[in-house]
């Protein structure tokens, strides 16, 4: 059972906190077991808010006096808070509390990584700090002196007064508690500065801990740009002398957009061509500008409460798909977005843990930092900017920044200053916000006289809560192709707003060939019969990127479900598409890798799933092991001739086109090493002056049983870097043969330099195995009781990774009844132990459900 009883909060019963702050002032004397909090706060009553008694936010707090006025008050003290009697007017709350960083393994508020004090107080950390009303709504300037013999005190806001052991620092700006922040460390500064378009300048800097200083180069490329790009597609200047980012190892999120103060992952910041892969280098771009973005999109427009999370995040991470597609390619961005949004949020619609992107209530909401939260939140922010289009869509924000800027805003606000600007009514709309699951669209077309006429149908399956939903808007973009590849109808968005809807094209000589959904206009599934010979031709022709990409990776579910159900031949005209697209020299490197990797065991097994057919993971990955096996065969002419022409000569460069074409390099060689046993792996692993293709070739070598020696040669090499050796782990349980693969995660968890306090040391090694679809779900059941083993230590110390990482037992419904059986009972088994986390028992009783 969890160790505090478990209270629902419901959106419904929003109410305003009692009181209005003008002003903080903190005082932090840092010490690893004792930091003393000196807190001084102005209160102002609120007449809007309903009669309540005064209360105070704080958990494992050690009260040493509280104030009010100069007067010593001994208020009520719970776990959860503290109530006092106050004043019927304006009046001063003063308090000094201790608390122990160091033993603060949960790492929410204020602790310690490896020496360096450091807050993370989003969502609800800051009342491990002090007393306060730690709700967002509620938002003050912040005056902060930090105390320390440590030479870099650091907090949120411009610089003050600064002496040997002393740091003061001012926010001008009001904020919610969430975005407090404090670091104190022995730190290295990487500095730089930007000019606004105003022609102010702000000092840039990246703190990180000695022997990093090398790797900070990239990530002050990717604030620099960020702040441009800001200013030239938004309007947004940034608004403070100084913007600070500290690099911290131990860190349950990847960044967080503290005001004037961003905390980073290190796995989020670091870079160089020798530690990162060109993934690292374009996500720790997309993370930095997401975490800079939200300087406006998060902070001077925050949200009203929890339930509007989306709000900010949504918002945010469109701006952060935006730039990137901007400074990389929109095509390719595109389409790495939606295998994320499939991978992730379909899963999760999908499921037991299905919500809507705004949830009606939660118990704890850690556990609301979603891939609907985010990602889907992110999709309705693109389908508002279809449907009204770009210059509504700049209008609307601008005025959204002027109307709301100061304010802790809702998804209704949002949704006005759209309706405002346009005149639109959204309240249909709204219902993305409301409703959870994923759409079906179904379509259907017919041709006469001319005239070709799409018929679509959609529903949304129940989801817990939820058995009846309502039709949604739904933009579809569509293009129509001539039989001899030209484009006859450019695209166009189609608006659904019923059930079922019927849309005509006329003065048409023949039957085109639709392009439906293009540039995945909608979160949905698109279901709609077609022949083989059709989804060969749009891949071949198709003008839109993503759909000419979709029709591949619809053809190669076709032959693995074809496979894995009428024991079928690999499909030829699958292969000879695939060659095609690789002869096509017009079509982008990383368009074409994208084109030759195969759907994911998991896709396959929902896929199977939906279909009514019962998953078996083992078959799944030997249909895969098939598939890719002829690939390799029947380009096998063409691969080597691929491989040379995609060499980068060179000094290392992170940018689009080299990273394009090491990414067209990679997948195939690994196609090449199916063929060869690893020869040309190991000479590229030999000769590889970068960690992309260095682990490229690891990575081929593993995928067919080989490797061990360059395994071993990497671990010598990077056995000083954590980052690097983060990646060792990930490779070997997450690439491991399934039968294999429990017991090699087994033997990396008693390796020296597995630390599973260090979130991603954990993710590396349990996240590997379960990411490996076919390892995880072995019969045997290893996987699942050695991830429970370790999900029920872990929670003790850090509770929020645990329950994240609790969702791996999420699909126990698509599996057969021996291995739902094995999933329950490790499920049950977290469920009972003594003094469960919150998050974690939420988690796990969502997963459960009613019917396990």
């Amino acid at each position: 059972m969890p160790s505090t009883t478990e209270q629902t909060i419901y959106l419904s019963d929003y109410k305003e906190f009692s009181h209005f702050i003008d002003g903080v002032e903190l005082t932090f004397q840092l010490s690893p077991t004792k930091t003393r909090v000196k807190s001084k706060i102005h209160f102002r009553p609120n007449p809007k808010a309903p009669e309540q008694a005064f209360f105070l936010h704080g958990e494992h707090l050690k009260l040493i006096s509280a104030h009010i006025d100069g007067v010593k008050i001994s208020p009520t003290l719970t776990e959860t808070g503290l109530t006092a009697e106050v004043p019927t007017g304006p009046f001063i709350f003063e308090a000094e509390v201790e608390i122990s960083p160091e033993t603060n393994t949960a790492l929410e508020g204020l602790y310690m990584s490896n020496g360096m004090y450091c807050t993370q107080c989003e969502a609800e950390g800051f009342r491990k700090i002090t007393y306060y009303p730690d709700r967002p709504d509620v938002m003050a300037t912040f005056k902060v002196r930090v105390e320390s013999a440590l030479p870099v005190l650091l907090s949120n806001g411009n610089p003050g007064t600064s002496d040997e052991g002393i740091a003061e620092w001012h926010d001008p700006w009001p904020k919610p508690a969430y975005l407090f922040a404090l670091v104190a460390g022995d730190l290295i500064a990487h500095s730089d500065s930007f000019t606004t378009k105003s022609g102010k300048d702000v000092a840039l800097n990246i703190y990180v801990r000695p022997g990093d200083e090398d790797k900070c180069a990239f990530g002050m490329g990717a604030l620099k740009r960020s702040m441009t790009w800001d200013e030239d597609v938004y309007g947004r200047e940034y608004d403070l002398d100084i913007f600070n980012i500290v690099a911290v190892d131990d860190f349950n999120m990847g960044a967080m957009e503290n005001k004037g103060l961003n905390i980073f992952n290190s796995s989020c910041v670091l870079a160089s061509p020798e530690t990162s892969t060109d993934a690292n280098f374009e996500r720790i771009e997309g993370i930095i500008a997401h975490e800079y973005f939200h300087n406006w999109t998060g902070n001077r427009i925050t949200c009203r409460d929890w339930f509007q999370l989306c709000l900010k995040e949504g918002l945010t991470v469109f701006r952060d798909q935006q730039f990137t597609s901007d400074m990389r390619s929109h095509a390719v961005k595109r389409i790495d977005d939606v295998i994320t949004l499939r991978g992730r949020q379909f899963r999760e619609d999908n499921g037991p843990l299905a919500h809507p992107v705004r949830p009606e209530s939660f118990v704890e909401i850690n556990n609301f930092y979603t891939a609907t939260v985010y990602d889907k939140g992110a999709e309705v922010i693109g389908m508002l900017k279809r449907l009204v289009g770009d210059e509504d869509y700049k209008r609307a924000l601008d005025l959204y920044f002027e109307r709301h800027d100061g304010d802790a805003a809702t998804i209704e606000d949002w949704l006005k200053v759209f309706e405002d600007t346009t005149g639109r009514d959204l309240t249909q709309f709204s219902k993305w916000y409301s409703q959870a699951g994923t759409p079906r669209l179904s379509v259907a077309g017919e041709f006469s006289d001319g005239t070709y006429i799409l018929h679509f149908k959609q529903a949304t399956p129940p989801t817990p809560g939820q058995p009846v939903k309502d039709p949604r808007v739904i933009p579809i973009a569509v293009g129509l192709l001539n039989p001899n590849g030209d484009e006859v109808r450019e695209t166009c968005i189609l608006e659904m707003t019923e059930a079922e809807q019927s849309f005509r094209f006329t003065g048409l000589s023949t039957k085109p060939i639709p392009s439906i959904l293009r540039a995945f206009s909608a979160p949905v599934i698109l279901e709609r019969q077609s022949s083989t010979k059709e989804r060969a031709f749009l891949l071949a022709h198709d003008t839109d990127p993503f759909n000419k990409w979709e029709a591949g990776r619809a053809l190669a579910k076709e032959t693995l479900v074809a496979m894995l159900t009428a024991d079928a031949p690999v499909n030829s005209d699958f292969l000879d598409a695939l060659a095609a697209v690789l002869r096509d020299e017009n079509l982008d490197p990383a368009f074409q890798a994208l084109a030759l990797a195969l759907p994911s065991q998991d896709d396959i097994a929902q896929t199977l799933f939906d279909a009514g057919v019962t998953p078996d993971p083992m078959a799944i990955y030997t249909a895969l092991e098939t598939l890719s096996q002829s690939i390799a065969q029947h380009l096998q002419d063409l691969l080597p001739r691929i491989y040379a022409a995609n060499h980068v000569d060179g000094p290392f460069s992170s940018e689009a086109a080299p990273a394009g074409k090491r990414a067209l390099q990679g997948a195939v060689l690994g196609l090449i090493s199916r063929l060869d046993g690893g020869d040309q792996a190991r000479a590229q692993y030999a000769a590889a002056d970068n960690m992309t293709q260095q682990l490229q070739a690891l990575a081929c070598l593993l995928r067919i049983d080989r490797g061990q020696t360059e395994l071993a040669s990497f671990e010598t090499q990077w056995a000083q870097d954590r980052l690097v050796m983060d990646k060792w782990f990930g490779l070997q349980s997450g690439l491991a043969a399934p039968q294999k693969a429990a017991a090699i995660t087994e033997t990396l968890t008693k390796h020296a330099a597995f630390d599973w306090k260090n979130p991603n040391r954990f993710r590396a090694a349990l996240g590997g195995l379960t990411g490996n679809t076919a390892g995880f779900h072995a019969a045997d059941g290893a996987g699942y009781k050695l991830v429970t083993d370790w999900l029920i230590k872990l929670d003790a110390a850090n509770p929020q990774t645990t329950a994240r990482m609790s969702t791996a037992f999420d699909s126990w419904r698509r599996y057969d009844a021996s291995r739902q059986g094995q999933m329950i009972e490790q499920l049950k088994r977290i469920q009972a132990t003594p003094n469960l986390s919150r998050d974690t028992h939420e988690m796990v009783t969502r997963i459960l459900g009613s019917d396990a």
